[in-house]
């Protein structure tokens, strides 16, 4: 089969198969002249034309039309010398086949007559009451023809798969490449959510230790002390814990059924304000590591109170109820990341943060502004990258903050707008599509 597919203009060792191939037809040449009786017997002239009939098949496949002339030059000779009529006709079928293989179904259809027309002419003349040998002869020439175009055919045909395949393969890894990416996004995107606002919360914690600690040493508040280093371990667990969570997700899908039992077995039900996707890692409850289900809805009432533990007054208000986990993720990781960003650029120690999320119409519509004197550029859903919160401020470096929430609401279909507020402060809003049908 593997012969039948290749190409036979570029196979390799073409030629010198292709002389091997002669040297075979000629000895069942010479078979056929000393076993059938078919016409005279072969005389020196006859032998010469019988090899200069059998000479060119070397170059069958380079040259396959004037082969199959030269061929022919030396066969319509012969039989018109009446010389044995079987003898040639090996050779004569292989130059055939070689240009119907390798030619065009029309150039196949020309050869026929051409080939057909002189062979009748010349059997009327040597055999004028042979009608059946005209059948033979034209059955023959027709088979060969269409054995080498079904030949062809069927080489297009094995090509054009493979071609599928090639063309599926590199699809299937351009779309693994493109999944590794958006994999790597993901990860990154939920590092940072994590890593800022955990980061963030300790250093405004060790902020008050060490204001403690140096503001009046001869009234130490040693419980002030105390309940900071507390926040601060318990940030670090929390972080470890919710770390460890996205973490796991990597993992091969035959160790996700250990996985899920490791967090049932280790959750517990979350605290929140409203109905969501499950508690939060950030709140701190669940096992005493801070493992448990992805974040969702019920663990705003954990980062609101986080937030106000770092000095920041919250107010949240939520008014959804069903709303599907991946959008309850997304909202969740946009309200972090905002409250991270006004508790770190608020620029005022009585800041205020007002946090709303609606569902009306099928969107999940999230708010959150604060009274900051954090300025930055405005950044939409559909367009460019943005700077983070506090851009204003003297020496501060643009972040991912701003666009990781723009990327949390675009997974979900959503867009976000983030920029400074009506009036003072910043302002984030983002619209989530709900889908139509509830997700049971």
């Amino acid at each position: 089969m593997a012969v039948v597919n290749r190409d036979p203009l570029t196979a390799p060792h073409r030629t010198r198969n292709d002389a091997f191939l002669t040297v075979g037809v000629a000895v069942l040449a010479v078979v056929l002249a000393l076993l059938v009786d078919d016409g005279l017997p072969l005389g020196p002239r006859g032998w010469a034309l019988l090899a200069g009939a059998h000479v060119p098949l070397v170059w069958r496949r380079s040259r396959p039309l004037l082969v199959l002339f030269a061929v022919a030059a030396c066969v319509t000779p012969y039989h018109v010398l009446d010389y044995n009529h079987a003898v040639p006709v090996p050779a004569t079928l292989v130059a055939l086949y070689t240009v119907a293989a390798t030619g065009t179904v029309r150039r196949s259809l020309l050869t026929a007559v051409l080939v057909l027309g002189p062979t009748l002419i010349i059997n009327s003349f040597t055999n004028p009451d042979g009608a059946l040998e005209l059948l033979r002869i034209s059955g023959w020439v027709i088979a060969v023809l269409f054995f080498g175009v079904d030949a062809r055919l069927y080489r297009q045909y094995v090509a054009s798969i493979v071609e599928r395949a090639e063309r599926a393969e590199r699809t299937r890894e351009e779309e693994a490449r493109r999944r590794v990416a958006e994999e790597r996004l993901r990860i990154a995107r939920d590092l940072h959510d994590l890593l800022a606002h955990s980061i963030t919360l300790i250093g405004v914690r060790t902020s008050v230790a060490a204001h403690v600690l140096t503001a009046d040493p001869d009234r130490l508040d040693r419980e002030a002390v105390a309940q900071a280093l507390d926040d601060i371990a318990e940030t670090c667990r929390t972080a470890r814990g919710e770390l460890r969570t996205t973490l796991e997700v990597l993992r091969a899908n035959e160790a996700s059924e250990s996985v899920a039992g490791e967090r049932e077995w280790g959750a517990e039900p979350g605290s929140g304000s409203s109905s969501g996707s499950g508690s939060s890692p950030g709140s701190g409850l669940g096992s005493p590591d801070g493992r448990g289900p992805l974040p969702g809805l019920d663990g705003l009432g954990a980062l609101a109170e986080a937030a106000r533990v770092a000095g920041a007054e919250v107010e949240l208000s939520v008014h959804a109820d069903g709303v599907p986990p991946s959008v309850g993720a997304a909202a969740y990781r946009i309200v972090q990341e905002a409250l991270t960003n006004a508790v770190r650029h608020g620029g005022r120690e009585d800041l205020s943060v007002r946090v709303g999320l609606r569902a009306a119409e099928g969107t999940l519509r999230v708010t959150v502004t604060d009274d900051g004197t954090g300025t930055g550029h405005r950044v939409s859903g559909a367009g460019r990258n943005g700077v983070g919160h506090g851009q204003g401020a003297v020496g501060s470096t643009p972040g991912f903050g701003l666009v990781g929430m723009r990327e949390r609401a675009r997974s979900v279909g959503g867009t976000l707008d983030a920029g400074p507020g009506p009036t003072v402060g910043f302002e984030v809003i983002a619209e989530l599509p709900l889908p139509r049908e509830e997700p049971s």
